[in-house]
């Protein structure tokens, strides 16, 4: 297969973030598949346009578009605009049979949709959020016409996909809800080099923690308004005031930092019980998890929230360390199932900050829960199994162009 691959926010190792993509596109690319990123460089650095790179046997052709997680909503727009413009003109122009669209943000079906009917091949939409139904339901989206236009873009997106790819059964379940004719298979987040990762109180968090060797309840990822960080935060100050000897470490970056920062240091929290670091490379995330006991991932109690996939539930899983959610849904379900890890009560942190502490005082449930979280890894979250997974739907796809109007149906 020839694919062009479609990411606006695609990462190597060597950034902080997601490499989700990263990890499908070299493993079809060493499973003797051409394939071509198409992508945005979001520093600010002098040079504009595009620029080329190559790297473990996958092309990546870079374009300046700079954005973060600080910008507002009118400059998030328009960075998704510039992409969605020079990202149609440059997958068309490379040799593919295949265009793999992967949001967010949904206008990336927009250079997928025009790709694909273009060169006249299929296109398989990948789905990582439900948009705009998130913005909709959380306030963030509330003109009309708005929200006319960016459910037209998702039903687009559906209709001209020959398939679509979910990262979890919820949102597979919210795909149909829009568009009941959509071919949905689900292929989650992958548990990258799994391996139970022995303590190591070393670097970047004992410098914050201290000498101490204190449990620690970790969050790494993005410290954005759904991200839900005060939750951790009111967890270090009930931990406070319940005498347990916890420490809460934040590593990473967003529009909501300053603020989460602000409001520990009020509280007193701040270097006592609950650290803030910075975002680290992928590749150095394995250092941070092993000094983690438990491993966390918190959203707003809103159930629209409840189909996400977050990455570093499966860094966590990856690295034998239980997870703690604050959240109903798929995870919930799984998480409660297996035993590797815990569910929390979103509205009581008092009652959360024990249940973790419980979990943690009790070395053989501890254990058990490590264990389970390694066993998970292995058993449902396989990178070579989920990418072959992708690979058959790709080629079905291909295939079937010319028999059916959508393969998988």
């Amino acid at each position: 297969m020839k694919i062009a691959y479609i990411h606006q926010y695609f990462n190597t190792p060597e950034m902080s973030g997601s490499t989700r993509s990263y990890e499908i596109a070299t493993g079809l690319a060493r499973r003797g598949h051409q394939v071509a990123v198409v992508t945005t460089w979001r520093e600010q650095t002098p040079a504009p346009g595009w620029t080329h790179t190559s790297q473990d046997g996958v092309e990546i052709h870079w374009l300046r578009v700079p954005y973060s997680n600080h910008m507002g909503y009118g400059a998030r727009l328009r960075a998704f605009g510039r992409f969605a413009l020079g990202a149609g003109e440059k997958a068309a122009g490379l040799h593919s049979n295949v265009v793999y669209a992967t949001s967010t943000p949904l206008t990336v079906a927009i250079p997928g949709i025009y790709c694909a009917r273009r060169k006249r091949i299929p296109m398989v939409f990948e789905v990582r959020d439900l948009w705009p139904e998130v913005p909709i339901k959380l306030g963030a989206l509330k003109n009309r016409v708005a929200i006319w236009m960016a459910q037209a873009l998702e039903r687009a997106a559906y209709r001209n996909a020959d398939h679509v790819i979910a990262l979890s059964p919820d949102m597979a379940a919210g795909v149909r809800r829009v568009f009941p004719q959509a071919g949905v298979t689900v292929i989650p987040n992958f548990c990258h080099d799994i391996n139970h990762l022995p303590s190591e109180w070393s670097g970047p968090v004992r410098a914050v923690v201290g000498e101490s060797r204190r449990p620690v309840i970790l969050y790494a990822g993005t410290i954005g308004l759904v991200n839900n960080i005060g939750y951790m935060l009111r967890l270090a100050q009930a931990s406070r005031d319940l005498g347990h000897p916890l420490a809460y470490v934040v590593v990473g970056d967003g529009r909501e930092a300053q603020q989460i920062r602000s409001a520990a240091l009020k509280s007193g929290v701040l270097n006592g019980n609950f650290f803030m670091l910075p975002p680290v490379p992928k590749r150095d995330m394995k250092r941070i998890l092993a000094t983690a006991e438990i491993a966390t991932s918190f959203v707003l109690p809103e159930p629209v929230l409840w189909a996400n996939s977050a990455n570093k539930i499966f860094d966590g899983l990856a690295a034998g360390r239980p997870i703690a959610i604050n959240h109903g849904g798929w995870l919930a379900d799984l998480l409660t199932r297996t035993g590797a890890g815990l569910v929390l009560p979103p509205d009581d942190t008092v009652r959360a900050a024990q249940m973790l502490n419980g979990l943690i005082q009790d070395s053989r449930r501890l254990k058990e829960a490590q264990k389970a979280a390694l066993g998970l890894a292995r058993s449902e979250f396989d990178p070579a199994v989920l990418v072959d997974k992708l690979e058959l739907i790709l080629t079905q796809c291909i295939s079937r162009r010319e028999h059916a109007p959508r393969c998988g149906r």
